[in-house]
């Protein structure tokens, strides 16, 4: 059989799913692509057995098909080749591709789409809507978070808290913590997901940037995205979350309001000439004015600024690690945020001061311990 498709339009597809392929897949078959042809619409479809993605796009020809397409020889052929119509003819027999361009004609090897795993099924599962670019952000503001540590998966993953009055996301390494919450988002069916990140950023990069809606319907076991010609399915990590409400200090009684873009570029400045193993930056806040600091006595470097802030509270000295607050300072939002403490032992929140309507946003740094110097 033959089907004839854009050359732009099909890369456009297969970058789309492509991050799913790993390297070394623990089947030869998942270093393909999965061609599914029927009544003229081609379903692409990429898996690592724990993630699928699968994308769609409308193809001339009047036959239904399946193949499996070599993934990095397609890819690459795509890329090289300008915008022209190609034509695929597959032999069913011998499971051969032909590609056919304007200037030439290349032959690959293609397999068996029957041993292509199957892919799981939402039949059953329970349904959420929401805004595409409110899951995005919701990624965005979360997934730095994610630990790496393979003896706690669960920290791996970004929890998906559905309540029947709002939907909490969280990810936490244990040293940090991101929260974001909507109020517009909801299920009268509550239910506690943990997200891969790997799920998360392939569906970061897919998700259309505009309010169009984005369905995840979820079991037990699986949660399965759709939107526009997109669907994601990836396997839930299978692991209880840390109970991290117990740990956001709930009366913060020292409160500083400080402008986000030079707060950051003070601390960015300033950590360079921290400790590299400790990476510790030590703040000390009056109500005239915030002290950033650092300092490697190995190599005799240290600096500080002092940038303007309003402060309410007792005067505090707390050291944190520069690289978490520096991400924290960066990925939010606003031109100004208040850093909220409790004491030098106690974690610090950061909360921005304006937010849109409908969400809550914010992160919390646990403190190090200060280095006793002048």
């Amino acid at each position: 059989m033959k089907f004839s498709v854009s050359s732009s339009a099909l890369l456009k597809q297969v970058t789309q799913i492509n991050g799913v392929i790993m390297n070394n897949p623990v089947m030869p078959i998942l270093e393909n692509f999965l061609f599914d042809i029927k009544d003229g619409i081609l379903s692409i479809t990429a898996s690592d057995l724990q993630i699928t993605m699968i994308t769609a796009l409308v193809v001339d020809t009047k036959e239904d098909a399946s193949i499996c397409v070599p993934a990095k020889i397609l890819l690459e052929t795509l890329r090289n080749l300008p915008e022209q119509p190609i034509t695929f003819y597959i032999d069913h027999d011998s499971f051969t591709i032909e590609l056919s361009s304007e200037t030439g004609r290349y032959k690959l090897a293609g397999e068996n789409a029957i041993d292509f795993p199957k892919i799981p099924t939402s039949s059953k599962g329970d349904v959420l809507t929401l805004p595409a670019d409110v899951l995005h952000k919701a990624i965005v503001y979360t997934i730095f978070s994610t630990g790496t540590d393979e003896l706690r998966p669960a920290m791996m993953g970004v929890l998906f808290q559905i309540g029947e009055n709002d939907t909490t996301f969280v990810a936490t390494d244990g040293h940090r913590l991101s929260r974001y919450k909507r109020m517009d988002v909801f299920s009268e069916n509550t239910a506690s997901l943990i997200l891969p990140k790997k799920a998360l950023n392939l569906l970061k990069s897919s998700l259309p940037n505009d309010s169009s809606t984005v369905t995840l319907s979820y079991t037990t076991s699986n949660a399965f995205f759709s939107f526009n010609n997109v669907n994601l399915i990836c396997r839930l990590i299978d692991e209880r979350y840390p109970d991290y409400e117990v740990v956001i200090p709930v009366s913060n009684p020292n409160s500083l309001s400080v402008q986000r873009l030079d707060f950051l570029n003070a601390l960015k400045r300033v950590s360079i000439y921290s400790n590299k193993t400790t990476n510790q930056v030590r703040l000390k806040i009056n109500e005239e004015e915030v002290q950033i600091s650092a300092e490697d006595i190995d190599f005799n470097n240290e600096a500080a600024e002092t940038i303007a802030g309003e402060y309410e509270g007792e005067s505090i000295e707390i050291g944190f690690t520069a690289k978490y607050l520096i991400e924290m300072v960066n990925f939010l939002e606003g031109a100004q945020i208040s850093v909220e403490l409790m004491a030098p032992n106690k974690p610090g929140l950061l909360i921005p001061k304006r937010v849109d309507e409908g969400e809550e946003i914010m992160m919390l740094i646990m403190p190090v311990m200060l280095n006793q110097y002048v």
